[in-house]
């Protein structure tokens, strides 16, 4: 088998998902390899007879793999891409470690180690999986940096699966920083990922909610909430400086744009004075999944911070609209919130997005930017696109940040509940002595999109569950009511359909690639998936 990478792009039928998978693998039988293998401190033959063929690994050739007391040993590649592990993927590889080579007492395993192979010193953000093995045998080994366990050489690195950078992948056989020999022969070395980032390919076209700030005077209140109450009794959170009122000095609209303005002044309220003043505008409205689009231009200053985001509805913060309404069940983070747009004057024209959940919050792994040069100059369109499976973050179309964690549970996903929009721009204490006087954002509008029919869609499927995907063998239904099933190839034939028996379809002898599942309830009402075979 002569093995590479390659890359497939399905335009999927029916209205599905657009999926990008990637594989690459080599098998050592070709004198010439695709992968451009290379060797650090060890010796390695790409090309060589296998010495213990069997009826496990029946190959004619494999690497030659000889650590003859060198510190590091690694052999490896650069990948053109960057290795995606934010979906279903897998690394596997056939490994053998003859005995009758060893010295010293390093420990039998095989690291699998993913580096930034663009930085000067591509190990130092190095992440890596460590796998047991035994001698004088063939053994098959997989790696998942979203099931094993990995080690991260620098602990402040975010979790793989939230990585886009790792490009270089290395093999190391019985650790490093040691001086004994080992002769180990590899084999079959695979990659396969679902690069499902941008998935599904939802249509938010209905405008559901919106203020276009086409009218003059106070914000209008039947959409917005002027939070002033200081929740932590004389201060609020983050070291924060500012006063919050709701008095049109810090808030007001006109000429078409809401004006959040940020004030050098000394003001009293709630028995605490303090030298600057601001607005912090929670939304009456409250949602769940959509695109937004706010279209802002941002005020400027160092210690200026302004912000437009959404704190989950059930949020327990004294203070707040949604708690005052009697929502107040939740704590923060495990509320969860999103962060549209983030800027902070010390950093200008940076705009970040984040997500704070109970897996990551305050200084969270779980964020990204861009620069956008006219940040405080121009108006700019900050857009969210929050689904079921993902959240994006744009900026005037450009994506900067995708939030996709493999594994969706309150720890990682508090967001399949309504979250409410909040407007605000807080002072921080390095404005102290800068000359700041006033500043404001400037809001044009905000627009909220759903799916057409969002609240009202057939729940015909709600108990529906299909796994393992991608399937191997036998793929699982969950739904009794399941009775028919038909698979589409992504040229739209039809390549299989049967009756679903005991909740299985055995796919085993269906060739791998990726097609469209369309299964039949005894309503006759019909549900598609994308599907991955392997």
């Amino acid at each position: 088998m002569k093995k590479t990478y390659y890359f497939i792009v399905v335009g999927l039928i029916l209205n599905i998902n657009l999926l990008a998978q990637t594989s690459l693998s080599e098998d050592f039988e070709d004198p010439t390899t695709d992968l451009s293998w290379f060797s650090d401190d060890c010796f390695m033959d790409t090309h060589f007879n296998n010495p213990n063929q069997n009826s496990d690994n029946p190959s004619g050739h494999v690497m030659r793999y000889e650590d003859i007391g060198g510190t590091f040993a690694n052999v490896g590649f650069n990948f053109p891409e960057t290795f995606n592990l934010s979906g279903t993927h897998e690394f596997s590889v056939w490994v053998y470690i003859d005995s009758s080579s060893l010295t010293g007492s390093a420990p039998n395993q095989i690291s699998l180690k993913l580096q930034n192979g663009s930085l000067a010193a591509p190990w130092s953000t190095q992440t890596e999986i460590i796998k047991p093995l035994d001698l004088d045998q063939w053994e098959y080994v997989t790696f998942d940096f979203n099931l094993d366990n990995y080690i991260n050489l620098d602990p402040n690195s975010p979790p793989p699966s939230q990585r886009d950078d790792l490009n270089r992948l290395l093999l190391q056989v019985n650790g490093e920083n040691n001086n004994a020999n080992v002769i180990a022969y590899i084999d079959d070395f695979s990659f396969t990922s679902d690069n499902d980032n941008s998935t599904p390919n939802h249509n938010f076209n209905e405008l559901v909610w919106q203020d276009e700030f086409n009218y003059t005077g106070p914000v209008d209140d039947t959409k917005w909430y002027h939070q002033t109450q200081l929740p932590q009794g004389n201060s609020w959170y983050n070291g924060e400086i500012q006063h919050y009122t709701d008095r049109i000095e810090n808030a007001e609209v006109s000429n078409g744009t809401l004006k959040i303005t940020a004030r050098a002044e000394v003001y009293f309220d709630q028995g605490v004075t303090k030298n600057y003043t601001s607005a912090r505008l929670n939304s009456k409205y409250a949602f769940t999944y959509g695109k937004v689009d706010i279209r802002a231009k941002l005020p400027t200053g160092v210690g200026t911070w302004p912000a437009l985001w959404t704190l989950g509805q059930n949020i327990d913060e004294n203070g707040g609209y949604w708690d005052n309404q009697g929502f107040d069940t939740t704590p923060w983070p495990a509320c969860g919130e999103l962060d549209i747009m983030e800027h902070w004057g010390d950093n200008q024209n940076y705009i970040s997005s984040a997500i704070h959940t109970p897996s990551s919050f305050g200084a969270t792994v779980n964020h990204g930017g861009q620069v956008i040069p006219t940040a405080s100059t121009d108006f700019h369109v900050y857009t969210m696109i929050w689904t079921e499976d993902y959240v994006e973050f744009q900026v005037d179309g450009v994506t900067h940040y995708v939030y996709d964690p493999p594994v969706k549970d309150p720890s990682t996903w508090p967001f399949d509940a309504p979250q409410y929009f909040l407007f605000n721009v807080a002072i921080l204490p390095i404005i102290n002595g800068t000359g700041f006087t006033q500043s404001a954002m400037e809001v044009d509008y905000i627009r909220v999109y759903q799916e057409e029919n969002f609240d009202t869609e057939d729940q015909s499927f709600s108990k529906l569950a299909v796994y393992p995907n991608p399937v191997r063998d036998i793929l699982r239904i969950e739904n009794e009511n399941i009775q028919k099933y038909q698979l589409f190839n992504n040229l739209g034939m039809l390549i299989e359909s049967g009756e679903v028996e005991n909740g299985q379809i055995n796919l085993a002898e269906l060739s791998n690639g990726v097609y469209i599942l369309r299964l039949q309830n005894t309503s006759q009402n019909i549900f598609t998936k994308k599907l991955i075979k392997l």
